[in-house]
């Protein structure tokens, strides 16, 4: 990211809280974005907070001319303006495709100091230090889309293209819905953050419309001409003593269903990062790196590549999205398979959120481990998912998309649960 020139050390507490209250009260469009300290590979997010009322055309966001700041998600459904592909299935409300906006005020965070791309007045500050927070309410009524026998049964099908050669693995997902009265993203936020702190937090408000991410995998970063993606596939649960952690963390390095899951989609990634890289410049910086998240430990592999200098924006991301974690392989027959599998339109669930800088340079992560809200509607779904492969246990499947659930189910804290 360019410069934060200007930088602020505020005295009163809560501040972040205090800032991203102030922000809301008065823009249309929100984003934070949280890294956590993790040490992860090429670094997790920097820790940054844009805010504005300008919404972005498809012709801005794709117009590489203009050296502004972008912030914002790429649907998944924006499958279908890059193949010829559909997306049929009933959404619990609408979302769009692209929405980004270019910020009026960016910060970053550096432990208790604040920098920002403008100097601002002290009335600024004493404006946010009187901000009120208020603790809201994160509970709401929400149901399982998918049972658990009908879950088991598409897994069961899967595996049957799997052998019948239409695919080779697949990101199967499931989706929670559910309604609300009152509902708090804000403290549904940092109350997720409390639970499941992530490498790839993201809060993001579009007007009535709500992200509110403790996502753990990338899915594409650019610096300068290096290209970096990062697919995870592999999970195992953390465990309850160190001893247990450590035998778990062997288990799925050498699990030979987990390493095969992620070595297909590791593949896919470098055919896809090949279409605008230069010749010969794709290389796995490190396959099957295990790490620590606080619930699971997760499989990541890095590949990175040298771009090429005419690759515009919109080249990238119709040659690398949706990722290939969040589908499986073949890329595009898969897609297609998932529509008619699954249940719900996924919108922006398993697409992408991110900033690009004035320069060019930018990062995404994807959006999994999500709550999205809707407050016109008064309704929010989250989706979860993992690898199928013709190796997969349909129960431990399952299982594996409870515990990477139970985060945000906790936080939710909801009834008629099913």
């Amino acid at each position: 990211m360019n410069e934060y020139s200007f930088s602020y050390r505020p005295e009163f507490p809560n501040w972040k809280q205090k800032l991203i209250s102030w922000a809301n009260n008065h823009f249309d469009y929100l984003a934070l974005f949280q890294g956590n300290g993790y040490e992860y590979p090429e670094k997790p997010f920097q820790d940054s907070l844009f805010v504005g009322n300008t919404q972005l055309t498809e012709e801005e966001l794709w117009n590489d001319q203009r050296n502004i700041t972008k912030v914002g998600i790429l649907g998944y459904d924006l499958k279908n303006q890059i193949e010829k592909l559909d997306s049929e299935n009933l959404a619990p409300f609408n979302l769009p495709d692209l929405c980004f906006f270019t910020p009026e005020l960016s910060f970053s965070f550096q432990g208790n100091l604040i920098k920002s791309k403008t100097t601002l007045p002290n009335t600024f500050w004493k404006q946010v230090e009187n901000t009120t927070i208020e603790e809201g309410s994160t509970s709401c009524s929400f149901k399982r889309q998918t049972t658990k026998e009908e879950y088991i049964a598409t897994v069961k099908k899967i595996q049957e293209y799997i052998i019948e050669g239409e695919t080779y693995e697949m990101n199967y997902c499931q989706s929670f819905e559910g309604s609300f009265e009152q509902w708090d993203p804000l403290t549904a936020f940092f109350r997720l953050q409390a639970t499941s702190p992530m490498p790839f937090a993201s809060l993001f408000k579009a007007k009535h419309q709500w992200l509110v991410s403790a996502s753990p995998e990338r899915f594409i970063k650019r610096n300068h001409l290096r290209l970096i993606g990062q697919p995870i596939k592999g999970t195992i649960r953390r465990g309850a003593t160190e001893e247990d952690d450590r035998l778990n963390k062997e288990r799925l390095l050498a699990s030979e269903k987990e390493r095969a899951e992620n070595l297909m989609i590791t593949d896919l990634t470098r055919n896809d990062l090949s279409k605008v890289s230069e010749i010969g410049s794709v290389k796995v910086d490190e396959l099957f790196g295990v790490y620590a998240l606080p619930r699971v430990f997760q499989m990541i592999t890095t590949v990175s590549s040298t771009l090429k200098e005419e690759a515009s924006l919109k080249e990238i991301i119709h040659a690398t999205f949706p990722m290939g974690s969040m589908t499986g392989a073949p890329k595009i027959r898969t897609m297609k398979l998932i529509e008619q599998l699954e249940s719900f339109k996924r919108g922006w669930f398993s697409g992408a959120i991110g900033w690009i800088n004035e320069s060019g340079d930018f990062d995404f992560s994807v959006v999994i481990r999500s709550i999205i809200a809707d407050f016109e509607h008064k309704k929010l779904y989250f989706g979860v998912g993992s690898a199928i492969t013709i190796d997969s246990d349909p129960v431990q499947e399952y299982e594996e998309c409870e515990l990477k659930s139970q985060a945000i189910r906790e936080v939710l804290n909801g009834r008629n649960q099913s």
